[in-house]
């Protein structure tokens, strides 16, 4: 199996690029995202590489980091996704915002990916939520104090801040920042004040 490459950019077509290996060119189809990072062709690039062996093909996936190349095994876990889907998921959305959407279940933003409908999008976030230990944020955790125990201070936040009329993926990236910035003993005035400069830079 085929983890990496380092070679030259021969060729960068809309969907994938050729990347010449001492003389051998390996197709690697990659999101746009990925292929509108590439150096000019004649260049050297490295490139993470998820390989599909089937019984008619093999074909390799490119990736700029790790945080991509995770985001594409686990997106094809889910029932629907294929490869392509997951590459235009990824094309559309990056690592951190598609771990937001996904955290905030918002499943507007991924029907921005090509192939993605709202019941696509609806499984994407379902099934994945659970399984984000394995990408990057972790989710925000700010428990408060009423004697009821109902909800959450940083669910309150994103509450507010999608009231106040922004979309609920921007609204619980911002949180999950000014989270991590007060620690586990803030306040939900202190939350919301801190989010609104998150979302103002």
């Amino acid at each position: 199996m085929i983890a990496s490459l380092s070679g030259i950019v021969e060729q960068v077509t809309a969907d994938s690029v050729v990347v010449d290996v001492g003389g051998v060119g390996y197709l690697v189809f990659a999101a746009s995202r990925t292929l509108a990072r590439l150096p000019t062709r004649g260049e050297p690039v490295r490139l993470l590489i998820e390989t599909h062996v089937r019984e008619d093909h093999i074909h390799l996936y490119g990736f700029a980091d790790e945080a991509e190349r995770g985001w594409f095994r686990l997106l094809t876990t889910v029932q629907g996704v294929g490869a392509k889907t997951a590459l235009a998921v990824l094309s559309a959305l990056t690592s951190d915002a598609l771990t937001a959407a996904v955290m905030a279940q918002d499943k507007a933003a991924l029907t921005e990916a090509d192939g993605v409908g709202r019941k696509l999008a609806q499984r994407i976030v379902i099934e994945l939520r659970d399984k984000l230990g394995a990408v990057a944020l972790e989710p925000i955790k700010l428990s408060d104090d009423r004697a009821s125990g109902g909800g959450t201070v940083a669910g309150d936040a994103v509450s507010a801040l999608v009231n106040l009329g922004y979309p609920r993926t921007d609204a619980f990236a911002a949180v999950s920042a000014a989270a991590r910035a007060l620690g586990s003993e803030a306040r939900l005035d202190a939350l919301v004040k801190a989010s609104l400069k998150e979302l103002a830079l």
